[in-house]
């Protein structure tokens, strides 16, 4: 075998309440789609021969020193409590530290059932593989957090949904896959031992700086107002925000019916499943705080004075939506060409967003059209645009080169939805082009690249993307 993973595993090293060991599941004629060399340079992974890959990243063979297990975790979905979910379609091969000198899990995703299926087939098929693989990796280029695409392999097999399709299996790349659901298990099951191991590890892995469980829940409060922070920068919905689905460390984890907006709407909503629309764009920060309240009713289990752990719990908690709107506020003060604070910022960021919204301007090309005549192009009623425009050249006297600051701020290319559906239609039909093209383009988010311009271009109406689908 000349692939090599230079794997130095601890998550196996716990006790095994935490996972079920599992081998993945073998596919029939596994063919590699994609492979990505950049990220297995900083992983300091030394890539095969292209069937010896295949077959590694489909689950065929295991590379030397893997441990494969799936994961235990529970969650709300939906804001239900399920007492028992854990990786129904995933298996942890195991852990590396790359050239940074940061570790990181690989995990084989859609590689077979485990004890957590729950009836489940435990595979993937093609789209959701490929949506995933694409728009994690924009978002990395983009500058946040989030899980990244190793590979993606073709398996030779058709999974059923509504009807047969080709399957797939994704290899995922984090930071750790530890949720806040992966701590509320061992918390409602009244395992207070095991919670504590698991706090201990959470703290060593991810924040050696915090001192105990509040610790802990401060740095991860304050990630994932971070994180929110820049998703709701670049109009991106991650659909389906349970708490099973929100890392510790403050990556974007789990693309399923995720989206990003075209015209601006605070109330956008694309998932299948979301029919309340729980987790719309403008609710992704209260939710983040819903399920930061949660991580802490499962830390405080553990603590002696639980009385008083949950007054600081409280505190740390409450301070959440301060620091989303901290984030927020500095991330679209630099949207505008902004790079000092005044009064009055806020409600002239909010102005420009009503009057998106009303008028149905795309969020992207907005954004990054300002200071150019064809940011009021975007509006229905120009003049509506025109109006505010004027306020914002008044704010920007005395500021530093504003046009550059824009674009260096904005993207010009983001994975718009109608892209994304006719990238997974061509490569059911055999023919990956448009899935390399938009890896290449969305590797340069912030670059003008015309030959490429038709990317930026919202949907037609009959392009229009009205769902979108979490693929198990």
């Amino acid at each position: 075998m000349t692939i090599r993973i230079p794997f130095d595993n601890t998550y196996a090293r716990l006790p095994e309440a935490f996972y079920a060991r599992q081998a993945p599941q073998p596919v029939r004629a596994p063919r590699l789609i994609a492979f990505n060399d950049d990220l297995a340079r900083i992983l300091r992974v030394s890539p095969g021969d292209l069937t010896e890959m295949a077959q590694i990243f489909a689950g065929n063979a295991l590379p030397e020193g893997a441990e494969p297990l799936a994961q235990l975790y529970s969650g709300h979905q939906f804001g239900r409590y399920n007492p028992q979910l854990g990786d129904g379609r995933a298996i942890l091969l195991g852990e590396v530290v790359g050239t940074d000198g940061l570790r990181r899990d690989i995990q084989l995703k859609g590689s077979g059932r485990t004890p957590w299926s729950r009836g489940g087939d435990g595979r993937a098929w093609l789209g959701p593989v490929l949506r995933e693989y694409v728009v994690s990796e924009a978002m990395a280029v983009l500058g946040i957090p989030t899980t990244r695409a190793l590979a993606a392999v073709e398996t030779g097999e058709e999974v059923i949904r509504e009807r047969p399709l080709p399957g797939a299996v994704l290899t995922r790349v984090a930071a750790s896959h530890l949720r806040v659901g992966t701590f509320q298990v061992f918390a409602a099951r009244g395992d207070i031992d095991n919670l504590k191991r698991l706090t201990d590890y959470a703290i060593a892995r991810h924040y050696p700086d915090a001192e105990g469980p509040m610790g802990l829940l401060r740095a991860v409060c304050d990630a994932q107002a971070r994180l929110v922070a820049l998703w709701m920068g670049v109009g991106f919905i991650h659909g389906v925000m349970n708490t099973d689905n929100c890392a510790i460390s403050g990556e974007t984890i789990d693309y399923g019916p995720c989206a990003f907006m075209d015209d601006y709407h605070p109330g956008r909503v694309f998932s299948s499943i979301d029919h309340g629309g729980r987790y719309a764009y403008g609710n992704q920060p209260g939710i983040v705080v819903w399920n930061m309240a949660q991580f802490a009713t499962a830390l405080i289990q553990q603590m002696d004075n639980r009385e008083a752990a949950a007054e600081e719990a409280t505190e740390i908690v409450h301070a959440t939506p301060a620091r989303i709107e901290e984030e927020w506020l500095a991330l679209f003060r630099r949207k505008i060409g902004l790079t000092t604070a005044r009064d009055g910022d806020a409600d002239l960021i909010a102005d420009l967003l009503e009057r998106m919204a009303a008028q149905g301007a795309d969020f992207t090309n907005t954004f990054r059209a300002l200071g150019t005549p064809a940011a009021r192009d975007w509006f229905t009623d120009p003049r509506a645009f025109d109006e505010w425009e004027a306020r914002w050249r008044g704010r920007l006297a005395g500021e530093p080169d504003p046009h550059a600051g824009i674009k260096a701020a904005n993207p010009a290319f983001i994975p718009r939805n109608h892209r994304i559906e006719q990238m997974i239609e061509a490569a059911v039909a055999g023919d990956y082009g448009p899935f390399h093209r938009l890896n290449e383009v969305l590797a340069r988010p912030f670059e003008d690249q015309p030959d490429h311009a038709d990317l930026q271009r919202p949907p037609a109406p009959d392009e229009v993307v009205q769902a979108t689908f979490c693929g198990t």
